[in-house]
């Protein structure tokens, strides 16, 4: 398993490699300390799995690089990286396809379980995140459900839903599920009006609050 971490503090990358190295894996992590280098590694090795990207990079715009990274490696997960937690970066992150997001004041066991998470498939948002979310739609205690037919979700929605939480764009959803882009957007639509939100952002907030495990799709 292939990793890339992406930070201009050495002190910051020689952390995550630590971190990265408790893994019950063989680990091969590539460091950069620039998009530049970055978009090199990833060039030189597209069967990455992960990418640790912090969003505030000395040569380009993070969310830029995110929204480049997700277009161009739609498998690789991405976790992003930042000094700042506020509910606006985190947002953006999550509507640019991260998996991930973790403040850099995170201790090193909770970092390590929320690596853990995405690479089960998983999508990591801090528990201070889900606490102090402000949204109407979601500060709102979610009703009891075993599972999310108890929202008269079909299969098929389920199956757009859990590929929505990996952070899949519509076309990958589509060619994954074999099925027309109009048609995962009206399956979209129906799964937002189920959970009472009305971004994929606010469904991977409220999923993530529900700690529904949705069955996993076959990506091949």
């Amino acid at each position: 398993m292939k990793v890339l971490i992406v930070d201009d503090h050495a002190l910051i990358r020689e952390a995550l490699h630590a971190v990265l190295k408790q893994l019950k894996r063989e680990v091969v992590v590539f460091e950069a300390s620039n998009s530049r280098q970055a978009m090199h590694i990833v060039e030189e090795h597209p069967d990455i799995s992960l990418i640790l990207l912090d969003i505030n990079l000395p040569d380009r715009d993070g969310f830029s690089v995110l929204r480049e990274l997700r277009d161009r490696y739609p498998t690789v997960a991405i976790i992003i990286l930042s000094s700042s937690d506020d509910q606006d970066t985190v947002k953006r992150a999550f509507e640019l396809g991260a998996l991930g997001f973790i403040p850099k004041t995170t201790e090193r066991e909770v970092m390590l379980n929320a690596i853990k998470l995405v690479f089960s498939g998983g999508i990591y948002i801090p528990s201070e995140i889900l606490e102090e979310t402000t949204s109407p739609h979601l500060t709102t205690k979610p009703a009891p459900r075993d599972s999310p037919k108890s929202l008269g979700l079909t299969d098929r929605q389920i199956e757009v839903l859990g590929l929505l939480m990996k952070g899949k764009s519509n076309k990958s959803i589509a060619n994954i599920l074999n099925m027309a882009v109009p048609t995962v957007k009206n399956h979209i639509t129906v799964v937002l009006k189920a959970l009472n939100v009305t971004s994929r952002t606010e469904a991977v907030i409220k999923v993530g609050k529900m700690g529904w495990e949705l069955p996993p799709k076959s990506e091949s």
